[in-house]
């Protein structure tokens, strides 16, 4: 091969996540399920913070975009993931592979710095709360939320230059539900010391200093919480921050197992498993956990419908 960004296959098979004929159905209506819940939650927060003019505050505008982050997050994979259950062949072209490849990387990206973006803003809220609409300015908003956005494009932009620079001779089928980067790197016939080391710097980066700010935050939230002198407040308190952090733990802790494993068939297999759970579970879980004891939202969804 003369040219190294010269690929022989022009398209992929996804072999899904489950190549049990009895599970296929069965996996299909779970997940259809899962991407209506995260899809109608998701734009039902969009939709109720865009309308009340109450809402139009700092935590509401992080969640907003965390919103639309997951409604475009979970679109990228999920429509293929649903055909992986009913199609006999799960093709995907080459060039609709690394678009995937793109998407992806840009949207779990955002999702990280915007999750770090709305854990400073509840500490500001609780730590400091004389300082808060001072400190969280809408440009400061806007400068944290463009932030978020230019961190991950240009891990998309890096990811997606190290995956076009790699020839794919024969092998095609990606032992995975979507074209995530490890099984891609799998079937590749050039060498992928790059891309490994690309995928080790990224991931390092994007899960240690997202992590540690939202647990460094929330540590300080805790102990501004010790000190509530109400027991139904500080049980409330705990209650919304433990919700949180769980989404928190599942979304980069999954991430974490899925690509600082070494790659390898077992590993990718596992993975597979993993991935449901920054893929599927935690976008789905986001509208119900920043939601459902949030009396902001319940007031704004009651005062929507007699509008309506």
């Amino acid at each position: 091969m003369n040219s190294a960004n010269f690929s022989l296959v022009t398209k992929f098979i996804l072999v899904g996540l489950s190549d049990e004929p009895e599970l296929q159905m069965p996996l299909f209506f779970l997940f259809l399920g899962m991407y209506l819940v995260t899809a109608l939650g998701n734009l039902c927060l969009i939709i109720l913070t865009g309308l009340n003019s109450h809402l139009h505050t700092p935590m509401y505008f992080f969640l907003f975009n965390l919103s639309f982050i997951d409604v475009c997050y979970c679109s990228v994979f999920t429509p293929q993931m649903l055909m992986n259950f009913i199609l006999t062949e799960n093709v995907i072209s080459y060039m609709e592979c690394m678009t995937q490849v793109f998407f992806f990387c840009f949207f779990v990206v955002s999702e990280c710095y915007v999750l770090t973006s709305m854990a400073y803003d509840r500490y500001m809220a609780i730590c400091n709360p004389l300082l808060y609409n001072v400190v969280m300015s809408p440009k400061l908003c806007l400068n944290l939320l463009f932030g978020s956005y230019f961190i991950a494009v240009s891990n998309a932009i890096a990811h997606i230059i190290c995956m076009l620079r790699l020839t794919f001779c024969d092998t095609n089928t990606i032992n995975h539900y979507f074209c995530d980067i490890p099984p891609l790197l799998q079937l590749s016939c050039s060498s992928t010391y790059v891309n490994n080391l690309v995928i080790f710097v990224a991931a390092s980066i994007n899960i240690i200093v997202p992590t540690s700010t939202i647990f460094i935050s929330y540590g300080f939230i805790l102990s501004s919480i010790i000190h509530i002198s109400s027991s139904e407040g500080r049980s409330k308190a705990f209650s919304t921050c433990s919700s949180h952090i769980i989404a928190v733990f599942l979304f980069f802790g999954s991430g974490a197992l899925v690509y600082f494993k070494p790659s390898s068939a077992e590993s990718l297999n596992e993975g597979k498993i993993y991935s449901v759970f920054y893929t599927n579970v935690v976008p789905m879980m986001n509208p119900l956990i920043y939601s459902l004891k949030n009396k902001d939202i319940k007031d704004a969804f009651r005062k929507t419908l007699r509008n309506v």
